[in-house]
């Protein structure tokens, strides 16, 4: 990360109903407006809040889930030139809500695209999907996991299930992330405090900075986001220069708004250098190859 202080929003974002393109777009660039207010840097917004847009579709491809996925590729370009300017007219790194992306082949992949003020933009796909994704909806994982260098610092985004994944944000933080984006769309409680318990342990492990961004609200019109739990934070490891439970910010359940934080680099350099722990240093020795030993004890 920069030497500097970064200040950072991480939406707990509603789903809604818009019945135009320009409502929609009205709508985001408010949220971006007063996300990106007294100087903010970086707002995340969540997974799967492109699908929303949906709404825009007559009543027979609202209610089939894979019409939905061939009608949304219609608005994709759109989707990311609406996101690119907002970026730059607020001068503030965007990360969109998850779209589903029509890539060779005719597959569909869960990509997540950040935009950084200057006009440039990246992507990184879902690596690991959830029932519903691979067994009703037929997404399947994209390009391989990344991190994205920008004036913030070096930023690893781990969609939804795969922040569930510790090997796999691991590959990210050893490629140089320091601080950690989970966008996450999740219909039960359950689910949330999967991806909420997975965030805090990334933290933990990682030893930085860790931004969850959740949708929430019905939307009974729609069979891919009809209900949506969950409630945002930022998260630390419990440790020296962050909060002792490790919570630096969080919303209220189910409640939209942003939530805010500012971010010191240096706390996540020194927790690594020399926290009360050192799991990020310490991570090699919990990777063990040895064999595990079974006794019997009977």
């Amino acid at each position: 990360m920069t030497n500097a202080a970064v200040k950072v929003a991480t939406a707990q974002f509603p789903v809604s109903e818009p019945r135009s393109w320009a409502e929609f777009e009205s709508g985001l660039a408010g949220w971006v407006e007063l996300g990106a207010a007294d100087g903010t840097q970086l707002l995340v917004f969540p997974e799967y809040a492109s699908m929303v847009l949906a709404a825009l579709f007559d009543a027979p491809v609202r209610q089939d889930l894979m019409a939905q996925l061939g009608a949304m590729q219609g608005l994709r370009d759109a989707y990311l030139e609406l996101h690119a300017r907002l970026s730059q007219q607020h001068a503030v790194h965007i990360l969109a809500g998850s779209f589903p992306w029509r890539v060779d082949g005719g597959r569909y992949v869960n990509r997540a695209w950040l935009f950084a003020p200057d006009g440039t933009r990246a992507f990184q796909d879902k690596q690991v999907m959830t029932r519903f994704e691979r067994e009703q909806w037929g997404i399947s994982r994209g390009d391989p996991a990344r991190v994205f260098d920008t004036a913030l610092g070096c930023l690893g985004v781990a969609i939804c299930y795969d922040a569930e994944f510790p090997g796999l944000v691991r590959a990210q933080v050893e490629a140089g992330a320091e601080l950690l984006l989970v966008p996450s769309c999740t219909d039960a409680r359950a689910g949330y405090q999967r991806v909420y318990v997975a965030a805090r342990a990334r933290a933990l492990e990682s030893q930085c900075p860790v931004l969850l961004s959740p949708l929430v609200g019905e939307a009974p019109w729609s069979p891919a986001i009809d209900v949506n739990v969950g409630i945002a934070g930022v998260y630390g490891p419990p440790d020296r220069g962050f909060p002792d439970d490790g919570v630096i910010a969080q919303g209220c359940e189910d409640a939209p708004g942003w939530v805010r934080a500012r971010l010191e680099p240096a706390a996540t350099r020194e927790a690594r250098r020399n926290g009360q722990v050192l799991n990020f240093q310490h991570w090699p020795e919990g990777e063990t190859t040895d064999p595990v030993a079974r006794i019997e004890m009977n």
